[in-house]
């Protein structure tokens, strides 16, 4: 006859160190306490799965704002293209204009204008302005809608002048070649 190993309980049991009733409440204890650990490990489980579902939902709401955040900027460009478009002053050529020069990002600027565009650029009723690395001529107006957008877009842009200047050197005569 094979004799087999006998467990520690069944040991215990037959010498008599323990009753059968203490080990049937031992060994259901373990069943009990095995479940409760496979329920920990689900409800553990569960746990993990939510939280991952609510990074991945904060990641969309971040990748749907910074969408919406470029939707905006590109039709805040078009608008301002548009605007720019519809609102373009016809520059003076190098030969038959007059050098307006004003500053952009620290550095000296040209555009050729003609006298009339000097005045009213100086008067505040035109305004310069920067798209895609040309300078504009623009109406005061058409300006502030573009500084609306921008500012940043919005390079000379003088207030205007009132016509009645009360000015203690009004009396005295510019000479003509006195150009800033």
């Amino acid at each position: 006859m094979s004799q087999r190993k006998l467990s520690l309980q069944e040991q215990l049991l037959k010498s008599g160190l323990t009753t059968d009733a203490k080990a049937k409440q031992i060994r259901s204890e373990k069943r009990k306490q095995q479940r409760h650990n496979n329920a920990g490990d689900e409800d553990e489980a569960r746990r993990l799965a939510q939280k991952a579902r609510e990074e991945q939902a904060a990641r969309d709401r971040e990748l749907s704002l910074l969408k919406k955040e470029q939707a905006e900027q590109k039709e805040i460009s078009a608008q301002i293209k548009q605007l720019i478009d519809q609102n373009r002053k016809e520059q003076a050529g190098d030969d038959d204009g007059i050098a307006y020069k004003f500053s952009d990002n620290n550095k000296i600027k040209t555009v050729y204008v003609s006298e009339a565009m000097r005045d009213q650029i100086s008067k505040g009723r035109l305004a310069i302005v920067k798209w895609e690395l040309q300078y504009e001529i623009v109406p005061a107006d058409a300006a502030l809608k573009i500084k609306a957008r921008n500012a940043d877009c919005v390079l000379v842009m003088n207030d205007q002048a009132e016509e009645k200047i009360d000015d203690a050197y009004a009396a005295y005569q510019i000479p003509d070649d006195l150009i800033w």
